[in-house]
């Protein structure tokens, strides 16, 4: 029997009539009649361990046709008011075309919200538990993955049913989380396995939208972790976002560079993927961004240069240069905008050679010059200078660059002046927060602490650094060393209370810690605990083997160091007992010094008179909490 060809889903405006109704009616059992209706597996990764994880069922219609889409698919169930019916449909096809092709791992599949109570409350629990059995389907292998979770209608009852699905063993997944829609609300309630970042937000991490989008990552993963649940990021298509996403510690991806949908499972993620996963060192050096001050260029030092016009002559854009010796480059502008910049060495060495005078001296100079120069608005953040020093294409240090006001050509920059500004930025930025971190830094440090003086209240200080670093930082090289000093961040906020501590970062692989928490003790013995055992991930198998790694002291000599750990160096501060910031973190850090030379985890060191830290003697012996 020939197999009919379905009607194309219609849009209907507005509400579908009886009569569109029953024709999408009759087109979606004609698609179930014939089943033609089949899965494709798409590969989620583990981006550690460069593996497939787990593999996503996508429903696709007949081939060639308007409705082979899921969004036609169910647009035409949705017009015929079948949707949930539909969506049970596409579980039920997926889970037997998964084990038809005996597929194995993880797989996932999706389901609205409101689908998934009202299947539940028809046929509870234990229908989908034997019909997986039928199947030969593990259900701890199964993760239904909650779609329009935007929309729930009832959310008390969306819970009762995750709660009969983990009994059986089922997982749950957020899809598409950060999309504008969905609750963080939701997560926290339902405390998913997983949850899926937003293809918009994973793409073009190292790109315009990067510095945003990367902190945008790095705020769910700390909120993944609070919750327990472990992130995927969806719409991975280049290296470059993948190499980000691991450096990162995203666990695991999804995406076409990974692997596209198929009709069978793959058992590894696509070449291209495996390229990137398996490279020893990333590529990659994340830096989170800094808060950047709005229109920095204003106070910009730019050269109040004269222009020529893309129609001036060789011959007169020579005089220019002659009558303007200290120029470096000039502007060509039309009607007030700027279209090229002709590096002065680059024309007077072409307007010098034999016959150039001759024989093009009258022709117009935008021959010889850049018609894409570097173009900044005196409107525009540090972060546009940041991305010159940043790009691929240097010249901006022989040709400089153009400074707008608007568009409207308003003088010129050299590279001279773009690196000192830059770097002067940094560094007020920097004192700020911590442009590694993005912890507060040595300004907000100070001021917390005089806010607890002047309060009067009594608080402990503790200042943290890591033992052994600078071999760690030698052997693997800066990007494992700024993931280390990260880890220490990532551990310490974990474990203070945001109530009543504070963390600063005061640069390097130091930071500070205030707390007023009655059990700072156990908290300090927590995070030099979890930083002791996640640090061991960062050192390669040989190293955790043997303890640590072979390197040279600071005289050369060859000598053994273990693996990196963190000593804390504590001061109890009563109040009225100190007057200003300084002499605290002298203090704090003497209390740290003591604590590094002993190879304690922790020590609590009785503070000197105020004033006095210079004037400490050796022969103070410190109290000493554990090892």
């Amino acid at each position: 029997m020939p197999v009919p060809t379905p009607l194309p889903a219609a849009t209907h405006p507005a509400a579908p009539t009886f009569a569109q109704r029953r024709r999408d009616l009759r087109t979606l059992a004609r698609l179930m009649r014939y089943r033609q209706l089949n899965a494709l597996f798409q590969p989620l990764a583990d981006l550690h361990k460069g593996t497939v994880f787990g593999h996503e069922a996508l429903i696709r219609g007949p081939v060639n046709t308007p409705l082979h889409t899921p969004d036609a698919l169910l647009a035409l169930a949705r017009n015929a008011g079948v949707l949930a019916m539909f969506e049970l449909l596409c579980l039920e096809t997926a889970l037997a075309d998964w084990h038809r092709v005996q597929g194995s791992g993880r797989l996932f599949l999706n389901i609205s919200a409101d689908a998934l109570v009202q299947a539940l409350r028809r046929h509870g629990a234990a229908a989908l538990l034997a019909h997986l059995q039928r199947l030969k389907i593990d259900p701890r292998m199964l993760v239904l993955e909650l779609t329009e979770h935007e929309r729930v209608a009832d959310k008390e009852a969306l819970g009762d049913a995750v709660r009969l699905l983990r009994a059986g063993g089922v997982a749950l997944a957020l899809d598409d989380f950060g999309d504008g829609r969905s609750s963080l609300r939701l997560w926290s309630e339902l405390r998913p396995e997983f949850v899926k970042i937003d293809k918009y937000f994973t793409r073009a991490l190292h790109g315009n939208d990067g510095p945003e989008n990367l902190r945008l990552v790095q705020a769910l993963l700390n909120i993944a972790e609070a919750f327990g649940t472990q992130l995927v990021a969806e719409g991975i298509e280049t290296p470059a976002d993948l190499r980000v996403l691991r450096e990162l510690r995203v666990p695991y991806g999804q995406g076409y560079l990974l692997g596209r949908p198929a009709p069978l499972p793959r058992q590894q993620v696509a070449q291209a993927a495996r390229t990137v996963l398996g490279e020893a060192q990333s590529l990659v050096v994340l830096r989170q961004q800094l808060p950047t001050r709005p229109g920095v260029l204003r106070g910009f030092p730019r050269i109040d240069a004269p222009t020529a016009h893309p129609g001036t002559t060789h011959d007169a854009l020579a005089e220019l240069f002659h009558q303007h010796e200290a120029l470096h480059a000039i502007a060509l502008v039309e009607d007030g905008r700027p279209v090229a910049l002709v590096n002065r060495q680059q024309f007077m060495n072409r307007y010098a050679t034999l016959y150039f005078r001759e024989v093009h001296g009258k022709k117009p100079c935008i021959g010889c010059a850049d018609t894409a120069p570097r173009i900044v608005d005196i409107e525009d953040d540090i972060d546009a200078l940041a991305a010159i020093l940043t790009s691929h294409d240097q010249r901006y240090l022989s040709d400089g660059f153009i400074i707008t006001a608007r568009g409207r050509y308003a003088g010129l920059g050299t590279g001279e002046q773009l690196v000192r500004t830059v770097t002067e930025a940094r560094i007020e930025a920097a004192r700020h927060a911590n442009p590694l971190t993005f912890l507060p830094g040595n300004i907000p440090i100070n001021l917390q602490i005089d806010r607890l003086l002047g309060g009067g209240v009594d608080f402990v200080a503790c200042h943290a650094d890591l033992n052994d670093f600078k071999p760690f930082n030698d052997h693997y090289g800066y990007w494992r060393g700024d993931e280390m000093i990260r880890l220490v961040a990532r551990v310490s906020l974990l474990h203070a209370d945001p109530q009543h501590d504070f963390v600063g970062h005061v640069g390097g692989d130091d930071f500070v810690l205030l707390f007023q928490s009655a059990d700072w003790r156990q908290r300090c013995e927590r995070i030099v605990q979890e930083v002791a055992e996640q640090a061991l991930a960062l050192f390669d198998p040989a190293a955790r083997a043997h303890g640590g790694i072979h390197g040279e002291d600071r005289d050369g000599q060859p000598r053994f160091y273990p693996c990196t750990t963190l000593s804390i160096g504590v001061v109890a501060v009563r109040g009225g007992q100190f007057r200003h910031a300084d002499e605290v973190a002298s203090q704090a850090a003497l209390a740290k010094h003591d604590a590094k030379v002993a190879r304690q985890r922790i020590l609590v060191r009785e503070p000197d008179a105020p004033r006095a830290a210079a004037a400490v003697t050796a022969q103070r012996k410190p109290h000493l909490v554990g090892r």
